[in-house]
């Protein structure tokens, strides 16, 4: 028996995929655990002995997993999910373990450097370009900070019985922005969430927005990745034009993952002020909203950007 190794680059998506995985998994004999902050300590070395000694057959888990004090007993396949969230640093220890393993990377925006490899023929690659059955492209629109675009946004989706995102990547002005939100809409509830809460208190708050106790979620870029809530089908993120492509592309994703139209608003505090690069980005974004437009996105990522150097730091 083989051990395989899910890799994901947050806490709350490890969470999703485990839950994902005990539930495909579940009429066969695999022990699947996950490892990640929100578990205890004695958890934790439970579950790093059980690793040891092989009884674990999937790990689930963020970069807690592939630390140095962490044996494996026969590690057979590593799957890094979300791949571009991975620093060099990360990959460069991958690679230090993987000589006599199997490598699977998932993504839907490589960064340049991996699509780069890929188009050279270093690395394999195989597309996933059929979408999920009845799903839509999302509308995408550019627009400046302004009170009715967001209040409009924001009735649409609630009064069609949805649920909004709103997303500003800043913690120590965060609580500004939850009270400009409120006075704007004081009839919606409203729960803020970001990385700096304590594990108990974000887990909580996510498993409210998912079981559709309150209306508009407002975070930081905690959930860029891998959180699915398919009732949240309107998303709004300010400041947009202080993304990098792919990772707006990854935010924009998060709606419409179910049969309902969604809708992406990009903000910007002046359309005329914003960089030539993020002009180019937003216009993309704008340009690009088909289903599985995330590899001509990296693409024109790949172009503003270059490639970088295909081995080292830089």
């Amino acid at each position: 028996y083989k051990q395989v190794v899910v890799l994901a680059p947050t806490t709350l998506l490890a969470e999703q995929h485990e839950k994902v995985f005990k539930e495909r998994f579940r009429n066969w004999p695999f022990n699947i655990k996950c490892l990640s902050r929100f578990k205890s300590k004695k958890e934790q070395d439970n579950i790093i002995s059980e690793i040891k000694n092989g009884q674990c057959n999937i790990i689930v888990g963020t970069h807690k997993v592939i630390q140095k004090d962490i044996k494996f007993k026969s590690l057979g396949l590593l799957i890094i999910d979300e791949e571009q969230k991975f620093g060099v640093k990360h990959k460069e220890f991958l690679k230090k373990i993987k000589n006599e393993i199997n490598v699977l990377t998932l993504t839907a925006t490589p960064i340049p450097r991996t699509l780069n490899m890929s188009l050279g023929g270093i690395r394999d690659l195989s597309i996933i370009a059929t979408s999920p059955e009845n799903r839509m492209p999302i509308k995408t629109y550019v627009s400046n900070w302004e009170k009715n675009v967001i209040k409009d946004a924001c009735d649409r989706e609630i009064n069609r019985g949805g649920q909004v995102f709103f997303l500003h990547n800043r913690v120590n002005d965060i609580t500004a922005v939850y009270n400009t939100l409120k006075d704007l809409m004081p009839s919606y509830s409203i729960k803020v969430a970001h990385a700096q809460m304590n594990a108990s208190q974000l887990e909580k708050i996510i498993l409210e927005f998912y079981n559709k106790k309150f209306n508009i979620l407002l975070s930081t870029t905690i959930i860029e990745n891998g959180i699915d809530i398919a009732n949240a089908n309107t998303i709004l993120v300010n400041r947009s034009d202080k993304f990098g492509l792919s990772q707006l592309h990854q935010i924009r994703g998060r709606v419409g993952r179910s049969n309902k139209q969604a809708f992406c608003y990009l903000l910007v505090s002046d359309r005329n002020l914003i960089t030539e690069n993020a002009k180019k980005r937003l216009l993309a974004l704008e340009t690009m909203e088909d289903l599985g437009s995330g590899f001509s996105i990296a693409s024109r990522d790949l172009e503003i950007r270059g490639a970088g150097a295909l081995l080292g730091d830089s």
